[in-house]
């Protein structure tokens, strides 16, 4: 699939803490979306890949999006300008919203890589087994197979606390009475209010599945990385009393989480989602390099 002039990085994408699904195996990343496996690899301007359709790929990593659009619209000041440069073709993937929600119940509280070994074992007890070149890959399980499960089953997969949460929000999205897809339509704050009537939701969870999966790209999900981009680069932007206050505890109540998100929103506008995940990964990158 020739990319022309389709701006697209695939290392970035996936490394990026959206989705903890894929793993790289030599040149190839191998991950598991809805009922099968694929690998897909990035050569110059091409991406090749093996067991999907190149209309699967260009939906599942957003490249029919107006990338030049959206990356012009956030690019508001010098730090987003250099993120933007540093991964330059970054996109946001378009997961499967049920895997999506699950996925960030279970992720509350817990690094990328603690994340993968939950959803592994999940995904390995109740999924379904599939295979890619000789690799065992394993179904993300329905929301049907979940219900079904016991809380002390899910919490043998590493989900602690959570197991109750997936358990009873598998079990309303089972019964039928309340489809995923259907907040696509609905207004952003309005779909916000609906998914936090989950077991297990709270306004992070929320913003990533409405971003991540829903198709809401004006959300704009706050953890502990995005803080410190805002608190490092766009302090100015509040009462000094409020960035000190922040800058001297780690964690942030529901309504500083509200704060920071309609800062984001308001100031990046309808691509917002893109500008968090640029600063989200930029600052992880920071950190990363200047701690080596």
């Amino acid at each position: 699939m020739k990319l022309n002039a389709v701006p697209f990085n695939l290392d970035a994408t996936l490394c990026c803490g959206q989705v903890f699904r894929w793993e790289r195996k030599g040149d190839w990343w191998y991950g598991v979306a809805g009922d099968k496996a694929f690998k897909i690899r990035q050569l110059n301007g091409e991406v090749e890949f093996a067991n999907v359709t190149e209309h699967f790929v260009t939906h599942y990593f957003g490249l029919d999006e107006d990338y030049q659009r959206i990356t012009q619209s956030i690019n508001k000041d010098a730090h987003i300008s250099m993120a933007i440069r540093a991964f330059w073709g970054l996109r946001i993937i378009r997961q499967e919203p049920w895997e999506c929600l699950a996925s960030y119940i279970c992720a509350t509280y817990k690094s990328i890589a603690a994340i993968k070994q939950m959803l592994l074992k999940l995904s390995q007890r109740f999924g379904e087994q599939t295979q890619l070149d000789g690799y065992d890959f394993y179904t993300f399980p329905t929301a049907k197979k979940l219900a079904k499960a016991t809380a002390s089953g899910l919490a043998a997969c590493g989900l602690g606390y959570r197991a109750r949460y997936v358990l009873e929000t598998s079990q309303r999205i089972s019964e039928g009475s309340f489809d995923l897809n259907s907040l696509r339509k609905m207004p952003y704050k309005q779909a916000k209010r609906a998914l936090c009537g989950f077991s297990g939701v709270g306004s992070k969870v929320a913003d990533c599945v409405l971003l991540f999966s829903l198709g809401k790209l004006e959300a704009f999900p706050v953890d502990v990385w995005v803080k410190r981009a805002i608190l490092n680069h766009y302090s100015t932007e509040f009462p000094e009393e409020f960035t000190q206050k922040m800058n001297a505890n780690r964690t942030f109540s529901s309504g500083e989480y509200e704060r920071l998100n309609a800062f984001g929103r308001s100031y990046f506008g309808e691509y917002a989602g893109y500008a968090q995940e640029y600063l989200y990964h930029y600052e992880r990158m920071q950190q990363r390099t200047s701690t080596n």
